[in-house]
Parts: C-alpha cells; structure tokens; sequence
C-alpha cells in the first residue's frame, strides 16, 4: 500500500474534480507511482536542494519517471532551496538549470532564494524572477525562454503523440536505438522528442562535456544545432560548452527549426518581448 499510495492519492483528486463536473484535469504533485498519469498527474521532483550533484541526478530521474509511464515531469529550476542570487556558484547553477529546463516536458522555474527573512511573519525569500542573478546570466535565460517558446509546436507535436502511444517526450537513448550497445549505459543525455538529443552540463566551471552520438541500422547522422556541424552515429565527441551553451544535435532528417547561434536567438513571431 506504501507504493500504490501517490497513485491513489492522484486518483482521489481526480476523482474529486470529476464529480465536480471538471473534465481537464491537471494535478501538480511530487508523488507519483505506475499509473498515475491516467489522472492527470504532472509531477515535479520535489524541494531539492540547489546543487550541481542535484542537478545531475534530476536526469535519470526525468528519464525513469519516463519510463514508468509518466510523461509530464519537471524540477524547480535552479532547485528549490539554498540558493543565494548573489552567489556566483548559484548563477552558474541556475543558468546550466535552465539550459536543462528548456529540454523537459514542463519548463518551470520555482524555489525560496537566499538570502531571504525565514522566519516570523515576515518569512520570505530572495528574488527569484528570471532577472534576478546577474545581467550577464539574464541575457543567456532570456534567450533559453525565446527558444523554449519557437520550441512549442515541437513539444506540443511530441506531447500529441505520448497521449497517443504512451512515448514520453523525455527518454533514454536506448529507447530509439535499442541495437546500440552503448545507449543503455549512457545515463546523463536523453532524447527529447524524435529529432533531439540533449547533454546537459552538469559540472561547475565545466566548459565542454564528452557526448555520445548513438546509431542504428539506417545510419543515423547528427547536426549540432548551434554551428550546423555534423557528425556520424555510434560515436563519442567532446562538445563546446561555454556558459551560454547546451550541447544539443538534431537528428540527420529531424524537421526543427528554430536553433542556430544562441546569441541569435530573438523572440518568436508575435511573441512579447
């Protein structure tokens, strides 16, 4: 019963909205068990602290949470507790985050800062608007939400299809290459979508990261998306990636558009600056 509980707990706020005549129903939670996703469960990885080591981890949990049948899953970008704004670690943190946040099913920012009043009536945190950390770290954040938004056909096209088939949009390599042996140890990239793979940094002061490139039998190739270099499957590649840039590469074929130099990044047609 311990297990089955957040899926019975989802239920029971469905449920609940049913019978009050509601019929989209969304339930943002941090629990959730096999299952819980036939009632709306969109989940989030809980009040975690704010950390380079936690950020790691939020990857494979992403990716299990996938697996276990759950495609709408989220972090509180830059995590949610024992971030000082005007800390350089924590800017650095923050802007890696979102660089990651830009690529998961649900793209959300959320958590107390520091410093912050945390006790009494006056309890409260620090800022936590996407401004708060830095010019130079707003104009990078600025650009990832300009980019998330040219993003949105794509992921409403990969959400279509994991209401169809149950694929979530947020998985593991092997998933899509199943005969490439090295997609099942590859346990920090995962593909978003059919044409995305994303190698998040998750390092302090890192400025490249090792990237694997998976293949199958059709000789996948891959484009990286902000120089439009390519690059054969079922090989590794060390990828650039200064402060302003995720290594991210498109499928040989993938129909996405919206990518190139990120300092190029400007707002998507009648959006609002």
């Amino acid at each position: 019963m311990s297990n089955i509980y957040p899926m019975l707990h989802a239920r029971g706020f469905y449920d609940g909205m049913r019978a009050e005549g509601e019929e989209e129903i969304l339930s943002l939670c941090r629990s959730a068990w096999a299952g819980s996703q036939r009632y709306g469960a969109l989940v989030w990885s809980g009040d975690i602290d704010s950390t380079f080591e936690v950020l790691r981890r939020q990857i494979p949990a992403g990716l299990n949470m996938g697996l276990s049948g759950i495609p709408w899953w989220t972090t509180d970008i830059g995590g949610f507790k024992n971030g000082n704004i005007n800390d350089p670690s924590f800017r650095e943190l923050i802007v890696r985050w979102f660089q990651f946040g830009v690529f998961c099913p649900v793209f959300r920012l959320h958590g107390i800062r520091q410093p912050g009043t945390m006790i009494g009536s006056e309890q409260t945190g620090a800022a936590n608007e996407v401004w708060s950390f830095g010019d130079e770290q707003y104009a990078i954040i600025r650009q990832l939400l300009f980019l998330r938004e040219r993003l949105r056909p794509y992921v409403m096209a990969q959400m279509r299809k994991a209401s169809e088939s149950g694929l979530p949009p947020m998985r593991p390599l092997f998933v899509d290459f199943p005969g490439d042996p090295a997609s099942w140890d590859v346990e920090d990239q995962f593909l978003f979508g059919d044409d995305i793979l994303v190698a998040p940094v998750y390092t302090e002061g890192a400025r490249t990261r090792r990237v694997y490139l998976p293949a199958d039998p059709e000789g996948t190739t891959w484009r990286d998306a902000w120089t439009g270099t390519e690059h054969p499957g079922s090989e590794w590649i060390t990828a650039a990636a200064p402060l302003d840039t995720i290594p991210v590469y498109l499928r040989g074929g993938g129909q996405v558009e919206p990518f190139g130099p990120p300092a190029s990044l400007g707002p998507a047609e009648n959006s609002r600056e």
